[in-house]
Order: C-alpha cells, then structure tokens, then sequence
C-alpha cells in the first residue's frame, strides 16, 4: 500500500516523497536541542549526523512500505517547510498507523502542521488506508499536542514509547 502524499495539496502546501536534495534545507530542524528530545534524538550528535540519521530513516521506510514522512512545500514560495505523512508505528505491540509531523523552526506557529496533518487524515480516511489514525507525542510538546487536538483527535492514553514518555491520541473514521 502506498502511503505517500505524493502531489496531494491544502490551500498553502503541497506534498511531495522527501529527497536527497533536502539534506541542507533540512539541517536547522536540528538546531533546537529542547524540540530533538521531543522526537526521542540524542540532542549531543552533531548537527550533520542528526540530518543524516533522520533521512536514513525516513527513506528506510520508503524502501520497506512502512508510511514516511512527505516534503511539505509552501505553494507560494517553494520552499521546503517541513515533513509530515503517515508512519506505521508498533505501540504497545500492535501496528498502528500514525500522522507524524515536523516543521521548520522559522514556519512554527503558522498552522502549517495543522493543515498538512488534516490533510493526511483525509487522504488515509478517503482511500480507505485506515479507519482509526493516530499522533504520538512527547508529554511535554504541547505545541504538536495542539496540532493533534485541531485534527479532531483525542487522547487515548499514556505510555512509554521506545523510553520516551509519549501521549497517544487518535480518531476513527
């Protein structure tokens, strides 16, 4: 199944698979060393390492259909301002289909995470890819607590997540 948001838009962004040529637009997500411990990274890595581990990881899900993270363009500009897509996720030993979200610093606190996060619940609910999603969240990430609740979301519980405290909330279709 194909979980990409591949050329699907909202009013401002659009989606597209994320690519190597993102590596250098992608580095100041790393700058804030609070937001890493939000997303269970080692804040002490070098910032380049950081990079790498992330697209390492995304385009391993890519290769192995596990959902991943899409490039969130701003129409009006072109620019690269964050990720976000649907992730398969193993919570509490059950596959669970995720909307994972990550803005750049400088594109926070503009609704962007909101509108990409609303837009991959419809995709998943409208193609039939999933009946219920969910958004895992560090306790102490409000910002992306906020994002989930805007999605129509709400908590479902409170457990531990590869060592990370983490607040699971989900809908169903």
């Amino acid at each position: 199944m194909n979980y990409l948001l591949t050329n699907q838009e909202t009013e401002r962004l659009g989606f597209r698979a994320l690519t190597k040529e993102d590596f250098q637009d992608w580095l100041p997500f790393f700058e804030n060393k609070m937001i890493l411990t939000y997303f269970g990274i080692n804040p002490n890595l070098p910032q380049k390492e950081l990079c790498e581990n992330w697209f390492i990881k995304v385009f391993h899900r890519y290769e192995n259909n596990l959902g991943g993270m899409n490039a969130i363009i701003l129409k009006e500009t072109g620019e690269l301002i964050g990720q976000c897509g649907l992730l398969i996720q193993t919570v509490e030993g059950k596959e669970r289909l995720e909307i994972g979200y990550s803005l750049l610093p400088k594109y926070r606190g503009e609704g962007y995470a909101t509108e990409a996060a609303v837009k991959c619940k419809e995709f998943a609910f409208e193609n039939n890819i999933a009946s219920e999603l969910i958004s895992m969240i560090h306790i102490d990430n409000l910002a992306s607590e906020n994002v989930a609740k805007k999605n129509g979301m709400n908590l479902e519980s409170i457990i531990d997540f590869e060592g990370m405290p983490a607040k699971v909330y989900s809908i169903s279709k």
